[in-house]
């Protein structure tokens, strides 16, 4: 029986799998058994942020596993109050942090801690939440119903938790607002939803609204932060302040964590709130590692370097194919090339595959790129190249 086959029998047909099989990474290339080499545009879906191999990251984690790997919330974490004290003085932000495994996770957290601030905060309970169209939160029952996305709400799953709706536009969002609207969850950046971001000053304006309203803004990094936009956090490239924000991808590198931070402290207390392996020793060491890594590169301007590089290239591939493309999108090393049809797109991202080249897809026919922040010039030329040779067949 080979892998293929042991994977259906075994293992729940949730994903629609290319069966490549990967055995080694070394930076942003990826072998499979043959040796055959791809460039990894994809990066795990966001996650890999410092590559594959690190030195750093699989050294403190090899460091870690050899004393404790998980002991349990009850008692204090040494990594974990570290990791949040470097990720609060990153952000810039005066905010409290709470670990969790997954993005969804986080989000979890997030609306939680906006139920509880509604209902102690005001005079009469506030719960619902304001989410976007095109939007994508997690695949919880709570986070699907807040992503706005109707293909995700379907009945097999029903019923779903209610307080939750959906706008087409940021401005649409201050029509929705009523007497119980306690929050509003964005992504700055739609990253499933077409990798769009939305214009700063809109944003900017939300922000000062909500917080006239006493409304809080929940911003949902999990794809954006840890320097994907070229800041650490996109809150930061589009100077606001939320009251929530979560991360997860490319904090751990690769070891699953995820991490709700607020500046209202105050709201969740002992028991509202837990989580078995949120913020072990393994991640939390993990977590420090990566932002070692990324931390210098930012302050020496490595990552702007590698963002305006990457974005060359795009706007290259967009002028010479126009036949194929409408536009360019996204942000940093958060990209997407919109293509004119579904088919274009699927071509593609299977083309690729067979060219030694992995990239993603995202909605709206959206080719993305996700590379890890760490990718040297060498690979994104590489992956480029690959990449013509695939558009050159269609």
């Amino acid at each position: 029986m080979n892998l293929e086959q042991q994977d259906k029998q075994y293992v729940l047909q949730t994903y629609a799998r290319n069966y490549t099989n990967f055995v080694k990474g070394v930076g942003s290339t990826l072998y499979n058994e043959n040796g055959k080499d791809y460039i990894d545009f994809a990066s795990g879906i966001g996650v890999n942020s410092v590559g594959h191999g690190n030195e750093k990251l699989a050294g403190a984690i090899c460091e870690q596993a050899k004393n404790i790997i998980h002991i349990s919330n009850l008692q204090v974490i040494e990594p974990q109050v570290k990791l949040a004290q470097k990720i609060v003085e990153l952000s810039g932000y005066d905010m409290g942090i709470f670990f969790a495994n997954s993005g969804a996770e986080a989000n979890e957290g997030a609306i939680k801690i906006a139920r509880k601030y509604g209902e102690t905060k005001f005079d009469t309970k506030r719960y619902k939440v304001i989410t976007l169209e095109h939007s994508f939160h997690g695949r919880t029952i709570t986070t699907v119903k807040a992503t706005g996305q109707e293909s995700f709400h379907t009945p097999h799953f029903s019923p779903y938790p209610d307080g939750f709706s959906y706008e087409k536009s940021i401005e649409d969002v201050y029509k929705a607002i009523d007497e119980e609207t306690v929050a509003v969850l964005i992504e700055l950046v739609q990253g499933e939803g077409g990798v769009q971001p939305f214009e700063k000053e809109e944003i900017q304006k939300l922000a000062a609204h909500l917080k006239e309203e006493g409304i809080l803004l929940i911003v949902d990094e999990v794809q954006t932060g840890v320097y994907r936009t070229g800041e650490f956090l996109a809150s930061n490239l589009y100077e606001i302040e939320p009251d929530i924000i979560t991360l997860a991808k490319g904090l751990g590198g690769g070891v699953p964590i995820g991490a709700v931070m607020t500046k209202h402290k105050e709201v969740l207390s002992a028991g509202d709130h837990g989580s078995t392996f949120g913020g072990n020793y393994l991640s939390t060491a993990a977590g420090l590692a990566v932002l070692d890594v990324l931390k210098p590169m930012y302050d020496d301007g490595l990552i702007d370097e590698t963002l305006l590089y990457f974005s060359a290239k795009l706007k290259e591939i967009v002028n010479k194919y126009g036949n194929l493309f409408e536009k360019e999108v996204g942000l940093g090393l958060m990209r997407g090339l919109r293509a004119k049809s579904a088919e274009i797109q699927g071509s593609i991202i299977q083309k690729s595959m067979t060219e030694g080249l992995v990239v993603l897809k995202a909605g709206r026919n959206t080719v993305r790129f996700l590379p890890s922040i760490t990718i040297t010039k060498n690979e994104i030329d590489e992956g480029f190249k690959r990449f013509e040779k695939v558009l050159n067949t269609l």
